[in-house]
């Protein structure tokens, strides 16, 4: 048995942050369901190539790689019926993610105040490049961002050349 057997995480989250966070929680047993905006899921679906799959039915290999292990479904946060479903999706879960602008989900009536109100043991992990409150929280924390900086960019490319963004997402990993 795997230490998170048995625990269910609700993933809010989009493109690498929260669901490499999900996704390594997964590969330790939870039961993780992906909520997605219905009308295109999670962006990274389109990023590619490499595409995994045949033409006919292709998904990102980022997507899939991102979030393996996971099941997906999708919820409009702007309708009431999309608010009650996540609401009865937090009553049974133990820990929500999310990467959102802080507030977001507060917008919504799915803040961490109204969620433990449905479930007091309930966790949520908020992961922001910024943090919640000060004069940079409500900034978009992309990794080139971060990259850009804390510094990292101005160690890499060309000695003699401008800063290089690492090839990989590191800071979002």
């Amino acid at each position: 048995m795997l230490p998170l057997s048995g625990v269910r995480v609700l993933d809010f989250s989009r493109v690498l942050a929260g669901p490499y966070c999900t996704m390594l929680l997964g590969d330790m047993g939870a039961e993780v369901i992906k909520i997605e905006e219905p009308t295109r899921g999670d962006e990274t679906r389109e990023w590619g190539p490499p595409w995994a799959g045949d033409p006919a039915d292709r998904m990102s290999a980022y997507y899939v790689s991102a979030n393996r292990s996971k099941r997906s479904v999708t919820l409009n946060l702007k309708s009431d019926e999309g608010r009650a479903i996540a609401r009865e999706l937090a009553r049974t879960a133990q820990v929500v993610v999310e990467n959102f602008k802080p507030g977001t989900l507060a917008q919504y009536g799915l803040g961490y105040a109204d969620l433990a109100a449905l479930n007091p043991a309930l966790v949520l992990c908020s992961i922001t490049g910024f943090g919640q409150t000060g004069p940079y929280s409500a900034q978009p924390g992309y990794d080139f961002v971060i990259q850009a900086l804390s510094g990292m960019m101005s160690i890499t490319g060309p000695a003699d050349g401008a800063p290089h963004k690492v090839g990989v997402a590191i800071t979002d990993v």
